[in-house]
């Protein structure tokens, strides 16, 4: 492709929407434009480097069984009412009605078509195991488009399905998308770590996420440098700090004049935080089911969250404890509508709210709580003898420096951002539409799901994100747009554009792609274009070789130079090439399993 003719142009200034790295630099060097909040356009250049993405995901997939397909991305409401999600998820999914006043959904993923193609193609135990996957446009309403590509709206994914017999089947199923993701991102030179994570909307046993690490990620993820501990912060379990055995005493009211916080509190009373029970109000929506599915409606509850004073709730699994599409803190008017006390409450004697008790409450003794009355607190509260729970659960959320569950070493925190998500669904998408096959005994039994999500574009963001210098992109040569950059400096010498047209035409025949600035800019302006779009390799005809009859030779993420004859280019490249690939090829490893 000549740069003459290239559909795009680099920017100099850093846009000022942009606010993360891979944003700004895949709009200087023309790659992607926005046309709305969340909503991309792909010039040439993104367009050359996600195929090639694109298609070693597909390489991957076949390696595993895959059988690629390709489904709608309009549904009918009906099938997403079979499964209850029409109702569980909010405002972020697309709905629209058709002419004929059809509840119609923009696809946000899969599930349901799936599961309506097996209960339509799959009747015996022989058509199964299966594993069907499709790339394809994808929409979420997101409320918060941010980071370029890293969260938006209009999007294109990989979201594979297989489908089982059994748990065992499924099993294999899941352990062989887990290393052919590791392929996959491998092969794009990120850097991956797979945590355990919340199945949120998507429901199931079991589910992983792929995360870069990297301080513009909006997860938080504690590992473990010890046994290989991973876990998003939104399910991460840690040990919690054990506190002395105690013989229960007996309740005392005490008066706290002001003081409203645990923090306070337990200055006040001179006591560590670890005694005192910490009151967490929300309310919960809920779906409310009713005869006929597509009668149900939601319903606000009110949520009250018992927690040991030296630790923090987690939402996520307070939302998971009580099956809340959604939560939000409770008013001052709705926390005394239930008999307690902002600032001061406690369970004790509160009515119309759902109870959840973090276990380190109910392994707790003679803990300081609210009284549910202005400037008073209890001392001695104990559970089951003075407050019962509707749920005693983990609710607490894992911080920095908290024991590893598995081995006791301190849990180190860091951001990352997702490219892809695997799930155990089990069956809960096929019982709900009936998508069975008759085993070989003749029985009726619904088949085994999983579902294997990877984000293209966000992929290819996150390379960008950590593919760069101070000058540019730095593409791994996989998913490059073009593996040479060609420029031709010395305006309009007959030797240097002869060379160059030569090279170009040379190159090509060879199979190599090649990007060729046949501007007629300035060598800086080239020179800083090729080093902003971030080719691999540089070849620059310029008259100081040339007249040696040689050209120079440049890799985007070294300073050496190379001085290569004329009649050596191809095989030189060739050489280079090859060898970029297999330092490529071999980071793509075998990655132990951790559940």
């Amino acid at each position: 492709m000549r740069m003459s003719q290239l559909f795009s142009r680099t920017q100099r200034d850093i846009p000022s929407e942009a606010q993360v790295v891979s944003h700004q630099l895949l709009l200087r060097a023309g790659f992607i434009r926005q046309l709305a909040a969340g909503i991309f356009s792909y010039l040439p250049l993104a367009r050359r480097s996600l195929t090639k993405l694109e298609n070693i995901v597909r390489e991957e997939m076949n390696a595993i069984g895959g059988q690629e397909i390709t489904m709608p991305v309009v549904h009918p409401a009906d099938i997403w009412q079979e499964t209850g999600r029409w109702y569980s998820i909010g405002s972020e999914m697309g709905r629209f009605k058709d002419k004929a006043d059809r509840d119609m959904v923009l696809a946000m993923t899969h599930e349901e078509v799936i599961a309506d193609l097996a209960r339509n193609e799959i009747d015996t135990y022989r058509q199964l195991p299966q594993l069907l996957y499709h790339i394809q446009t994808k929409w979420r309403d997101d409320p918060r488009p941010r980071a370029g590509l890293v969260r938006v709206r209009e999007f294109t994914m990989k979201d594979s399905y297989t489908l089982d017999t059994d748990e065992a089947e499924l099993d294999m199923q899941y352990r062989a998308h887990y290393q052919a993701y590791f392929n996959i991102y491998h092969r794009c030179g990120l850097d991956v770590v797979a945590v355990g994570s919340d199945t949120g909307m998507m429901g199931g046993t079991l589910a992983h996420e792929y995360m870069v690490l990297t301080p513009v990620g909006e997860d938080t993820l504690l590992l473990c440098d010890q046994c290989g501990y991973a876990a998003n912060r939104q399910i991460a379990r840690f040990r919690k700090p054990s506190v002395a055995e105690e013989i229960p005493q007996a309740i005392k009211k005490v008066a706290t004049p002001g003081v409203t916080t645990i923090e306070a509190l337990a200055a006040f009373l001179n006591i560590p935080k670890s005694k005192t029970a910490k009151a967490v109000f929300m309310v919960a929506t809920r779906s409310e089911d009713h005869e006929s599915q597509i009668t149900n409606h939601d319903v606000e509850q009110f949520i009250f969250a018992v927690i040991r004073g030296d630790m923090e709730v987690n939402e996520t699994k307070l939302a998971n404890a009580v099956k809340a599409k959604a939560l939000r803190p409770a008013t001052e008017e709705e926390i005394r509508a239930i008999g307690a006390e902002p600032g001061y409450g406690s369970p004790l004697g509160v009515h119309d709210a759902l109870i959840i008790v973090d276990d380190s409450v109910a392994t707790s003794t003679n803990l300081v709580a609210g009284a549910n009355e202005t400037g008073y607190h209890l001392l001695n509260v104990n559970y089951e003898r003075d407050f019962k729970a509707d749920s005693v659960c983990d609710i607490s959320a894992a911080r920095e420096g908290d024991e590893c569950p598995v081995c006791a070493h301190p849990l180190r925190a860091e951001r990352g951002i997702e490219v892809g998500n695997i799930f155990k669904l089990g069956t809960r998408y096929t019982e709900a539409m009936q998508a069975y096959y008759k085993d070989e005994d003749g029985n009726l039994k619904p088949i085994v799901m999983g579902s294997y999500g990877i984000g293209i574009g966000r992929t290819l963001a996150c390379v960008a994100e950590t593919h760069n210098d101070e000058h540019g992109l730095i593409w791994p040569i996989t998913i490059a747009p073009y593996q040479v950059h060609l420029l031709a400096l010395g305006g309009k010498q007959p030797e240097i554009i002869e060379t160059a047209e030569q090279l170009y035409a040379d190159l090509q025949t060879a199979g190599i792609e090649v990007l060729y600035d046949d501007r007629p800019s300035s060598p800086g302006v080239k020179f800083n274009d090729a080093d902003l779009i971030g080719i691999p390799l540089r070849l620059t005809v310029g008259w100081q070789r040339l007249k040696d009859g040689h050209v120079e030779l440049k890799c985007r993420d070294g300073q050496e130079r190379v001085s290569v004859p004329l009649e050596d280019v191809i095989p030189t490249l060739q050489t280079y090439i090859a060898t970029l690939e297999s330092e490529i090829a071999a980071k793509v490893v075998e990655v132990a399993f951790k559940a």
